[in-house]
């Protein structure tokens, strides 16, 4: 089962919002609301996150990417749709249902931090817990805990104005995992901060994720931190969403221009890996060597490889190799088994202008999603 699940959700502000919603079922767009004094922000948003996942919501201000957060966690009701946390209809819960999910189950990292001035680090990390009614020794254990694990140990008795920005934040997310909740909503968390500590700051989600697998949405909107952060990004504008998918997905096939318009600027060599864009092993097999030696099976490929690499390895380190040979670079599994190879035009290839869907290689695309989706589905580097 997904973790969250957003079905067909509309948010409408203004006069009649529920005709306004069946104007746009009807083909209507936002700009034709408008004259009636109607603002659609979210229209029509489907999408799912699995658990430990990192889903990130991108796209430009007034996209409608915070307004979507919001209903997500029942901050804002929904003109039409369906949330479900859990398998759970978030929209059909009576609101003292909803304080307690939002209070055990959702914790939210904000843009600004949002900390108390008048309480200690260490009270501000334990706050949520005393929402939830949790005795004192036991929120204290466990806000120690989490802000050692966001490297704050030490700071528990400071001010928060005696913390920089970026150490701010942290005991923003420290509150967030305090609580040990399913699901953490992040809304812009990193922007205010300076770019090094901005970049910190997703060094230090990542290594989180990798030891708590939480089920995190991001919402940004800068594409670089979107790429580097998501597992799934959905690409939103005018309330709608305009692509979904995986960064490969985004970079290679962009749904349109204006996506496209995003990506142009974004250095291709250090987010695509050799698993996004690997061909099936047989696709050498029969040819030959520099030295004429003809390559018959895949332990041949590996012999003759000028570089072995893994799925995860960023297609930048991969030129070298591709430079001082004519035989594809070997890509393998964390065993060792040979599943994929890289060859010099291949590479080329994919550092050229985005493809549309109908000029993707067959054995890029995933059965499912057909241009859409990319050969694996999480093969970012971290850079």
């Amino acid at each position: 089962m997904s973790r969250l699940q957003a079905e067909h959700l509309y948010k409408v502000f203004g006069r009649r919002p529920d005709q306004a919603v069946r104007k746009l079922e009807g083909g209507a767009d936002r700009d034709e609301l408008r004259a009636d004094g109607t603002t659609a922000a979210v229209i029509d948003a489907s999408f799912t996150v699995e658990p430990g996942q990192i889903f990130v919501v991108m796209g430009l201000s007034g996209s409608g990417k915070s307004t979507l957060l919001r209903m997500l966690n029942g901050l804002l009701e929904p003109t039409a749709g369906r949330v479900l946390f859990d398998g759970q209809d978030l929209t059909a819960l009576s609101p003292a249902e909803l304080r307690h999910v939002r209070s055990s189950k959702i914790s939210m990292v904000f843009q600004h931090f949002a900390l108390f001035p008048h309480r200690s680090v260490l009270e501000n990390a334990a706050y949520g817990l005393e929402v939830q009614g949790v005795p004192r020794a036991e929120r204290e254990k466990r806000a120690v805990e989490a802000l050692e694990l966001t490297g704050l140990a030490g700071w528990e008795k400071s001010w928060p104005d005696e913390l920089s920005g970026g150490m701010q934040q942290r005991v923003g997310l420290a509150r967030a995992l305090a609580t040990d909740a399913d699901l953490l909503l992040m809304d812009e968390s990193f922007s205010a901060l300076d770019p090094l500590i901005r970049r910190d700051m997703q060094d230090q989600l990542l290594e989180l994720q990798k030891r708590l697998k939480k089920t995190i949405v991001f919402i940004t909107h800068d594409l670089n931190e979107a790429m580097r952060l998501g597992d799934r990004i959905a690409v939103m504008r005018d309330g709608r969403i305009v692509q979904l998918g995986t960064a490969e997905d985004i970079l290679v096939t962009p749904a349109n221009d204006y996506v496209a318009s995003f990506t142009q600027d974004v250095d291709r060599t250090r987010v695509l890996t050799a698993g996004a864009i690997m061909a099936e092993p047989h696709t050498v097999l029969g040819t030959s060597t520099d030295d004429g030696e003809e390559l018959r099976t895949p332990d041949d490929v590996l012999r003759a490889a000028p570089a072995t690499v893994t799925e995860s390895t960023p297609i930048i380190e991969l030129f070298t190799p591709c430079s001082r040979s004519g035989v594809a670079v070997a890509v393998t599994d964390t065993e060792g088994e040979l599943v994929g190879v890289v060859p010099r035009a291949r590479l080329l290839a994919v550092l050229g202008e985005p493809m549309s869907p109908t000029e993707v290689p067959q054995d890029v695309r995933t059965p499912a999603a057909d241009a859409k989706g990319v050969k694996n589905p999480k093969k970012v580097a971290s850079v």
